[in-house]
Parts: C-alpha cells; structure tokens; sequence
C-alpha cells in the first residue's frame, strides 16, 4: 500500500505519521523537527516544560524544519492552558491534547485557527470533540504508552469511531511497524500516532541508558501503574514501578502542583524526569505494549524508510 497523505484542517502532512508527545523531554525539538522533515507532524511535548523553554524549542524546530510542528500537552497539567496559548502565540500548527478533556482549548484554537487534536478513547467523546470544533481526534487504544483512557484495543476502538464522525482519525496504541499502519488505515483511521518506535530513536531525547533500557524489555515487564493524575499508565517494570504497584513510592515531600488534581500517591513530574535523564531504577518508564518490538534504535529517517517501505510490500 502507498500511504495516503494525511490532512488536518489546512495541515497537509505527506506522510500520515504522527510523533506521539512523549513526556517529560523525550519529544523536544530536534526529535519533532526529524519526523517533520520526513513528511510527518513532529510534536513537542510541552507538559512539564516553562513557557519559555517551549518557546524556545518550538524556535528550534521551526529553525530545523519547514514541516508540520505541533505540540502534546496534558489537560492534567495546571499549565495546559498557558502551554496552549504560548504555543499558539508562537505560531504552532497544531495542538495534540490528552490526559484528560478540556471544552475550553476548541475556543483557543478557534480564535487562531489552530487545529486542536484531542486524543478519546470512545465514541461519545469523539463526538463531543468533533461537535466542539476538533479538527481530528486520535484514537488511542490500550496499546498505547503512558496514560490510557479504555481497556480496549485499538483495532476494536478505531472502527466504531470512524463511523461516527466525519472528521480525520489517527489511530494510536501498538504501532510499530508499515504492517500496523496499513491495518489501522484499513480498519477506517486515515494515519496513525506513533510514540514508542520514536522514543527509542537517535533523535529522542531520552537519556543513552534510557534507550538501552528500552531495548532489553520483555513482553512480562509491561505492566500498568496507577498515574497522581488518576488514569492507569503504562509501564516498563523496574524498582520504582515496583513500589508503585505495592503502593510504597515515595509520596511527594515538597509539591510544585503542577497537576490540577494529584492524588499524590508519588511525584509523576519527577519520576518521569528521572527516566528521560537515564535513571532506570528511580525513575518512571512510560511505554506501549509493544516495546519488546524494537530491538535497535535507529535515526528518524531510517525509521520511516522502513515503515513506508514495508507499507508497500503489502497488497
């Protein structure tokens, strides 16, 4: 299959690939700006990011690339609306929204033009986004990495959404490989999300023992954790994910409240820091289902050479 070009409003992305947002740090500039160079939307996530810091990563990208830069960011994080406005302010193509549901970005993003992307998990709420004025939605299935909103796949979520409204959906949650992403076209999405595969590439930002931790996991060391922010989160095991399970974290001794509602059962922020940094024992390793998959880190470009070739292979 020759992969269809993906449009997001006025956005025209040849490749229909979307870079996952990958939190805190993993998707920063230079990772964003090499999968929009490639043809795809590159996205910086800005949760845990200062305003100023991601005004300055987006300047990077834009310096680095005249393709599709968007940003992630959490509706959980305190500062969602500030992130959104400021990269807004900065000229952003399109904002990707998830952890949560926010009415109120649909206005910001009206008012600029803004294609505003909420990732859903179901029907009613991608009804609901396309009602308020989404440009697209991504369906992330329980495949995904990070926080998850169902306990369905995405082959079962991404048909039924695709029937019920007219706007552009990305499936998200397992896809590692062109054969992922013709099935998931094939079963109604018209692209696809991508985050593991990109964060155990060159260009992320996730420290060298990060990346090499990513290549030893096992299918058995994916687990879920229950996330402050209160959405299970997929995991690699490790000591800390350990201690989250027996409920024996760390709780936070100093709070920086950066999320609207923690329950505070550890420091999510801080933990996830400590991994994108190369700690693998005390830090927190988000991750998709699939990362037993990926068994070499590869450059951006290699990375899509292979997906759009292997597309292709296939009738």
């Amino acid at each position: 299959m020759k992969l269809p070009e993906l449009r997001i409003g006025h956005l025209v992305a040849k490749v229909p690939i979307i870079q996952g947002g990958m939190a805190i740090r993993l998707s920063t500039a230079r990772l964003a700006s090499a999968v929009a160079e490639e043809g795809g939307i590159g996205l910086i996530a800005a949760s845990g990011m200062a305003l100023d810091e991601l005004r300055h990563e987006i300047r990077l990208a834009r310096s680095l690339t005249k393709g599709i830069i968007g940003i992630n960011a959490m509706v959980a994080a305190r500062q969602f609306a500030d992130l959104v406005k400021t990269a807004i302010d900065e000229g952003i193509d399109l904002v990707v929204a998830g952890a949560g549901f926010s009415r109120d970005m649909f206005g910001l993003g009206k008012e600029s033009g803004t294609p505003i992307v909420p990732i859903v998990s179901s029907v009613k709420l991608a009804k609901i986004s396309e009602m308020l004025g989404a440009a697209a939605v991504v369906v992330e299935g329980k495949e995904a990495g990070g926080h998850l909103g169902t306990d369905k796949s995405m082959k079962e979520i991404v048909p039924e959404i695709s029937k019920a409204v007219n706007i552009p959906v990305i499936g998200a949650g397992g896809v590692i490989f062109g054969r992922d992403i013709v099935e998931a076209i094939r079963l109604g999405a018209s692209g696809v999300q991508m985050g593991t595969r990109f964060a155990a590439s060159i260009e992320s930002n996730a420290g060298p023992a990060l990346k090499q931790f990513y290549l030893k996991a096992k299918p058995e060391d994916v687990v879920l954790i229950k996330s402050p922010v209160g959405l299970p989160g997929r995991a690699v095991k490790n000591p800390f994910a350990e201690k989250i399970l027996e409920g024996a974290a760390p709780t936070p001794q100093t709070c920086d409240a950066c999320l609207k509602h923690c329950e505070k059962n550890f420091c999510i922020i801080k933990a996830l820091i400590r991994a994108q940094q190369g700690d693998v024992e005390s830090g927190l390793v988000f991750t998709g289902e699939y990362i037993h998959k990926i068994d070499e880190i590869l450059s951006v470009k290699e990375i899509f050479a292979r997906l759009i070739k292997e597309a292709e292979q296939i009738d």
